[in-house]
């Protein structure tokens, strides 16, 4: 299965330069649909390139919070000089609390395709 989804620019280029491999986002309805093996074509926000990725592993938590005290912040996409500043309340900027608490959360692994 082919799920479409949008991303800014730096998580974009992170994801597209092999810097992240763990996209961030609520397990909400559509995310509940992902399996091991689809891929995801994801569309720069305000820009016009695309990446297409597999899906190798999703992880499911209550809140970013729990994720984020799982994985690497390096995997998650923050350079090595953001690490002592990376935080789950970074994430509130895309999902409120209320909605972190009332889905959950994912981190779905993701490996680029040639």
């Amino acid at each position: 299965m082919l799920h479409e989804m949008r991303l800014d620019t730096v998580p974009f280029d992170a994801i597209l330069y092999g810097k992240k491999d763990i996209e961030m986002r609520l397990y909400d309805e559509k995310r509940r649909l992902m399996c091991v093996g689809d891929e995801i074509l994801f569309y720069e926000r305000n820009g016009e390139r695309t990446l297409r990725v597999e899906i190798t592993a999703l992880h499911v938590f209550p809140s970013f919070e729990a994720l984020y005290a799982v994985f690497p912040a390096t995997r998650l996409g923050y350079d090595e000089h953001e690490i002592p500043t990376a935080s789950p309340e970074d994430m509130e900027r895309y999902y409120s609390l209320y909605e972190q608490k009332k889905w959950g959360v994912i981190g779905i692994e993701i490996r680029k395709k040639p």
